[in-house]
C-alpha cells in the first residue's frame, strides 16, 4: 500500500513539474514580446524574467522531489 502512494506521489511531482516547465514557458514567449516592444530599455528585471525564474525554481523543486520519491521506492524494494 506504501509503494502505491509513493508511486501516485511521484507522478503528481511529474505532472507539477510539466505544469511548471509549461507556464515557463508562456512567460517566456510573454517576455520577449514585451522585450521586443520596449526595445530594452527597462531597468532591472521586469515582471516577466521574474515570473520566469519563479516557474523554474518550481519545476526544479518537482523535478526534485520526483527523484527523490523514485529514490525512497528503490530502497523500499532493493531486497526484493
Amino acid at each position: 500500500m506504501g509503494n502505491v502512494i509513493l508511486a501516485l506521489l511521484c507522478v503528481a511531482a511529474a505532472i507539477g513539474a510539466v505544469v511548471y516547465l509549461v507556464r515557463g514557458i508562456i512567460a517566456f514567449l510573454k517576455a520577449t514580446e514585451e522585450d521586443l516592444k520596449s526595445g530594452g530599455s527597462t531597468t532591472g528585471p521586469s515582471q516577466s524574467s521574474l515570473k520566469q525564474n519563479k516557474m523554474m525554481m518550481g519545476r526544479i523543486m518537482m523535478q526534485a522531489l520526483a527523484v527523490l520519491i523514485v529514490a525512497l521506492l528503490l530502497l523500499m524494494n532493493g531486497g526484493r
